[in-house]
């Protein structure tokens, strides 16, 4: 299966330019789970810019919010972003916010399809309140409660994910396993310029 995803996914048999899988989303949408997934089903190197960032640092999200602020933060994960920038052929989970700052999917814009892992609030809160290591790791982005906090965050998000989506994937009520077949499933549509429910679309300027 995986030579005859490829194949699809490139648009041409045999070809030797691979595509990057770049997934953009909320918090807890899946990114890191679904993401080291797919690398797998597609032989795909993975890179999550959080982790990057956190090892290069040698702390976690909340201590160099702590020690410096969001654009500390923001800043490193710029920095995170451009080091796989020249890369192909890899699976790229972007931190949440990172979509915000056009000049981060400028660098990884080239020869990638860029896949929104959504998920409405009461999904990403359940998911946040599960992982022991979500509130260690990632500190709150504003000053309001968490489901506050989700609700507007994603509303005033949407677009900007939207927009850079080739492919929306709801992983709301999804597994894991079912989220990666999902995305697989569209790779494959993707070699005819099949559309579903107008989730599958070329963003403007690309």
């Amino acid at each position: 299966m995986r030579e005859e995803v490829l194949s699809r996914f490139l648009g041409k048999a045999g070809g030797t330019f691979p595509m990057n899988v770049i997934l953009i989303g909320y918090r807890a949408s899946g990114k890191t789970s679904v993401g080291r997934r797919v690398a797998e089903l597609l032989g795909y190197p993975f890179h999550d810019t959080d982790e990057i960032v956190m090892k290069a640092a040698g702390k976690t999200i909340r201590d160099i919010v702590d020690e410096g602020g969001w654009p500390l933060f923001r800043e490193m994960e710029k920095g995170a972003i451009a080091s796989i920038s020249g890369k192909d052929g890899c699976v790229v989970a972007l931190g949440g916010g990172a979509v915000l700052d056009e000049e981060n999917i400028k660098q990884v814009n080239e020869n990638s399809l860029f896949i929104w892992l959504k998920a409405d609030a009461e999904t990403v809160v359940n998911r946040m309140r599960k992982d022991g290591n979500n509130g260690a790791q990632r500190p709150p982005l504003t000053g309001g409660g968490t489901w506050k906090e989700v609700a507007e965050l994603l509303r005033s998000r949407e677009e900007v994910y939207r927009k850079n989506a080739n492919f929306i994937v709801d992983t709301a009520g999804r597994s894991i396993e079912e989220s990666c077949k999902e995305i697989v499933r569209r790779l494959r549509k993707s070699e005819g310029g099949g559309q579903e429910n107008g989730e599958a679309r070329e963003p403007p300027g690309r």
